[in-house]
């Protein structure tokens, strides 16, 4: 199966989790099946400048932040961490998390959700 980058469905939220500006999602999948029932999310994530994810906990599943490009401040159960192109965070399951985006450029990066 192939999947063409110029047929794939981009959704858009505002202030999502509570944070500020705009989030655009490009899925990479378009449902949990076609995990194999171990996930729900496998997405290109952009932030633009002045724009976040916010807070939130992981209940019952974790989720894989892998920058692809520009400049996020990650939030790690609290901590303040800067990420770069190449750079890949994980939450685990019970625990919190937030990125935004400080710098000029849209951060890019690709976002999964596996189950448990």
């Amino acid at each position: 199966m192939i999947k063409r980058n110029s047929e794939r469905k981009i959704d858009t939220a505002e202030n999502m989790f509570g944070g500020s500006g705009k989030v655009s999602f490009k899925r990479i999948i378009e449902t949990p099946e076609e995990l194999y029932g171990k996930g729900r999310v496998f997405s290109v994530v952009t932030l633009e400048p002045g724009s976040e994810l916010g807070w939130h906990v992981h209940k019952g599943d974790g989720e894989f932040y892998h920058i692809i490009s520009g400049e996020g401040e990650y939030s790690d159960n609290g901590s303040i961490v800067t990420m770069l192109a190449g750079d890949t965070a994980f939450c685990p399951d019970g625990e919190g998390h937030s990125i935004a985006n400080r710098g000029t450029e849209p951060l890019v990066f690709v976002a999964l959700i596996v189950y448990k």
